[in-house]
Protein backbone atom coordinates (compact mmCIF):
# COMPACT_ATOMS: atom_id res chain seq x y z
CA UNK A 1 0.00 0.00 0.00
CA UNK A 2 1.59 3.47 -0.87
CA UNK A 3 1.04 6.59 1.12
CA UNK A 4 -1.07 8.21 -1.19
CA UNK A 5 -3.48 5.05 -0.49
CA UNK A 6 -3.10 5.41 2.91
CA UNK A 7 -3.99 9.29 3.18
CA UNK A 8 -6.93 8.91 0.07
CA UNK A 9 -9.73 7.91 2.81
CA UNK A 10 -11.90 10.83 3.74
CA UNK A 11 -11.62 10.46 7.09
CA UNK A 12 -7.51 10.46 6.49
CA UNK A 13 -7.64 13.81 4.54
CA UNK A 14 -9.58 15.24 7.19
CA UNK A 15 -7.23 15.05 9.69
CA UNK A 16 -4.56 15.95 7.67
CA UNK A 17 -6.54 19.24 6.74
CA UNK A 18 -6.24 20.00 10.83
CA UNK A 19 -2.61 19.87 10.41
CA UNK A 20 -2.47 21.50 7.43
CA UNK A 21 -4.62 24.38 9.05
CA UNK A 22 -2.52 25.05 12.60
CA UNK A 23 0.62 26.91 10.44
CA UNK A 24 -2.52 29.25 8.59
CA UNK A 25 -3.94 29.61 12.56
CA UNK A 26 -0.78 30.86 13.54
CA UNK A 27 -0.14 33.12 10.81
CA UNK A 28 -3.40 34.93 11.56
CA UNK A 29 -2.34 35.69 14.95
CA UNK A 30 0.23 38.30 13.58
CA UNK A 31 -2.38 39.85 11.38
CA UNK A 32 -4.88 43.56 12.33
CA UNK A 33 -7.25 43.17 14.80
CA UNK A 34 -10.45 42.46 14.14
CA UNK A 35 -9.20 40.30 11.32
CA UNK A 36 -6.55 38.36 13.25
CA UNK A 37 -9.52 37.26 15.55
CA UNK A 38 -11.70 36.20 13.31
CA UNK A 39 -9.81 34.38 11.11
CA UNK A 40 -8.16 32.12 13.97
CA UNK A 41 -11.23 31.48 15.04
CA UNK A 42 -12.57 30.44 11.15
CA UNK A 43 -9.45 28.22 11.00
CA UNK A 44 -9.64 26.34 14.46
CA UNK A 45 -13.38 26.06 14.07
CA UNK A 46 -12.97 24.15 10.69
CA UNK A 47 -10.11 21.98 12.05
CA UNK A 48 -12.43 21.64 14.98
CA UNK A 49 -15.20 20.20 12.99
CA UNK A 50 -13.43 18.08 10.91
CA UNK A 51 -12.12 16.14 14.26
CA UNK A 52 -15.77 15.28 14.95
CA UNK A 53 -16.51 14.14 11.43
CA UNK A 54 -13.22 11.97 10.70
CA UNK A 55 -13.77 9.67 13.66
CA UNK A 56 -17.68 9.87 12.64
CA UNK A 57 -16.70 8.53 8.96
CA UNK A 58 -14.22 6.51 9.31
CA UNK A 59 -16.61 4.65 11.68
CA UNK A 60 -19.66 4.44 9.59
CA UNK A 61 -17.62 4.19 6.28
CA UNK A 62 -15.22 1.28 8.18
CA UNK A 63 -12.31 3.47 7.23
CA UNK A 64 -10.43 3.20 10.57
CA UNK A 65 -6.79 2.54 9.69
CA UNK A 66 -2.85 2.57 11.74
CA UNK A 67 -2.17 5.97 10.07
CA UNK A 68 -5.81 7.54 10.83
CA UNK A 69 -5.65 5.94 14.56
CA UNK A 70 -1.89 7.51 14.64
CA UNK A 71 -2.54 10.92 13.49
CA UNK A 72 -6.15 11.78 14.54
CA UNK A 73 -4.82 12.71 18.57
CA UNK A 74 -1.97 13.59 17.08
CA UNK A 75 -3.88 16.59 15.17
CA UNK A 76 -5.80 16.87 17.53
CA UNK A 77 -2.65 17.57 20.30
CA UNK A 78 -1.09 19.95 17.76
CA UNK A 79 -3.87 21.94 17.33
CA UNK A 80 -4.78 22.66 20.81
CA UNK A 81 -1.33 23.53 21.69
CA UNK A 82 -0.97 25.32 19.15
CA UNK A 83 -4.28 27.58 19.80
CA UNK A 84 -3.24 27.69 23.52
CA UNK A 85 0.50 28.42 22.86
CA UNK A 86 -0.32 31.45 20.72
CA UNK A 87 -3.41 32.38 22.79
CA UNK A 88 -0.82 33.09 25.83
CA UNK A 89 2.35 34.68 23.92
CA UNK A 90 -0.44 37.71 22.53
CA UNK A 91 -2.17 38.01 25.79
CA UNK A 92 -5.54 36.09 24.78
CA UNK A 93 -4.87 34.32 27.98
CA UNK A 94 -3.33 35.62 30.68
CA UNK A 95 -2.77 35.89 34.70
CA UNK A 96 -4.20 32.95 36.75
CA UNK A 97 -5.99 31.57 33.88
CA UNK A 98 -2.42 30.61 32.26
CA UNK A 99 -2.69 27.75 34.95
CA UNK A 100 -5.87 26.47 33.01
CA UNK A 101 -4.24 26.55 29.77
CA UNK A 102 -0.91 24.62 31.68
CA UNK A 103 -2.72 22.09 32.96
CA UNK A 104 -4.71 21.48 29.66
CA UNK A 105 -1.56 20.90 28.17
CA UNK A 106 0.42 18.89 30.26
CA UNK A 107 -2.29 16.65 30.76
CA UNK A 108 -2.21 16.38 26.91
CA UNK A 109 1.60 14.80 27.12
CA UNK A 110 0.29 12.82 30.05
CA UNK A 111 -1.84 10.96 28.08
CA UNK A 112 0.32 11.18 24.63
CA UNK A 113 2.98 9.49 26.79
CA UNK A 114 0.65 6.93 28.70
CA UNK A 115 -0.95 5.91 25.22
CA UNK A 116 2.75 5.35 23.81
CA UNK A 117 3.86 2.98 26.64
CA UNK A 118 0.67 1.07 26.64
CA UNK A 119 0.63 0.55 23.06
CA UNK A 120 4.39 -0.98 23.34
CA UNK A 121 2.71 -3.48 25.63
CA UNK A 122 -0.40 -3.55 23.27
CA UNK A 123 -2.81 -2.11 25.75
CA UNK A 124 -5.20 -0.01 24.44
CA UNK A 125 -6.78 3.12 25.94
CA UNK A 126 -10.02 4.02 25.11
CA UNK A 127 -11.41 7.57 25.21
CA UNK A 128 -13.93 8.20 28.17
CA UNK A 129 -17.16 9.83 27.77
CA UNK A 130 -16.14 12.51 30.12
CA UNK A 131 -12.66 13.07 27.80
CA UNK A 132 -15.80 13.38 25.14
CA UNK A 133 -17.35 16.45 27.27
CA UNK A 134 -13.99 17.73 28.01
CA UNK A 135 -13.04 17.99 24.45
CA UNK A 136 -16.03 19.93 23.72
CA UNK A 137 -15.73 22.16 26.03
CA UNK A 138 -12.11 22.80 25.62
CA UNK A 139 -12.83 23.22 21.83
CA UNK A 140 -15.66 25.74 22.89
CA UNK A 141 -13.57 27.62 25.80
CA UNK A 142 -10.45 28.04 22.71
CA UNK A 143 -12.67 29.23 20.00
CA UNK A 144 -14.43 31.93 22.42
CA UNK A 145 -10.93 33.04 23.56
CA UNK A 146 -9.68 33.28 20.16
CA UNK A 147 -12.41 35.66 18.82
CA UNK A 148 -11.65 37.72 22.47
CA UNK A 149 -12.55 41.50 21.79
CA UNK A 150 -13.85 40.79 18.46
CA UNK A 151 -16.98 39.81 19.62
CA UNK A 152 -19.98 41.78 19.56
CA UNK A 153 -20.85 43.58 22.48
CA UNK A 154 -23.69 41.74 23.54
CA UNK A 155 -21.72 38.87 23.48
CA UNK A 156 -18.71 38.44 26.11
CA UNK A 157 -16.41 35.89 24.51
CA UNK A 158 -14.08 36.71 26.68
CA UNK A 159 -15.79 35.92 30.18
CA UNK A 160 -17.06 32.58 28.05
CA UNK A 161 -14.00 31.87 27.43
CA UNK A 162 -12.66 31.80 30.35
CA UNK A 163 -14.90 30.11 32.40
CA UNK A 164 -14.92 27.06 29.96
CA UNK A 165 -11.35 26.83 30.10
CA UNK A 166 -11.39 26.42 34.06
CA UNK A 167 -14.21 23.53 33.36
CA UNK A 168 -12.30 21.91 30.43
CA UNK A 169 -9.41 22.01 33.38
CA UNK A 170 -11.49 20.88 35.92
CA UNK A 171 -12.39 17.94 33.63
CA UNK A 172 -8.60 17.64 32.28
CA UNK A 173 -7.58 17.00 35.98
CA UNK A 174 -10.33 14.41 36.28
CA UNK A 175 -9.79 12.64 32.80
CA UNK A 176 -6.13 12.83 33.19
CA UNK A 177 -6.27 11.42 36.66
CA UNK A 178 -8.74 8.59 35.07
CA UNK A 179 -6.11 7.88 32.19
CA UNK A 180 -3.00 7.98 35.00
CA UNK A 181 -4.85 5.52 37.01
CA UNK A 182 -5.99 2.81 34.24
CA UNK A 183 -2.09 3.01 32.94
CA UNK A 184 -0.80 2.68 35.74
CA UNK A 185 -2.34 -0.60 36.66
CA UNK A 186 -0.39 -1.68 33.58
CA UNK A 187 3.04 -0.35 35.12
CA UNK A 188 3.10 -1.61 38.41
CA UNK A 189 1.21 -5.49 36.96
CA UNK A 190 -2.26 -3.95 39.00
CA UNK A 191 -1.55 -2.72 41.97
CA UNK A 192 -2.29 0.84 41.47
Amino acid sequence: MTWLTMISTLPNLLTLFRIVVIPLMVGAFFLDFPVSNWLAFGLFTAASITDYFDGLLARAWNQTSPLGRFLDPVADKLLVAAAIVMMVAMKHITGLAVIAAVIIMCREILVSGLREFLAEIRVGLPVSKLAKWKTTVQMLALGFLLVGRASPAAIPSETIGLWCLWLAAGLTLVTGYDYLRAGLKHMTGGTA
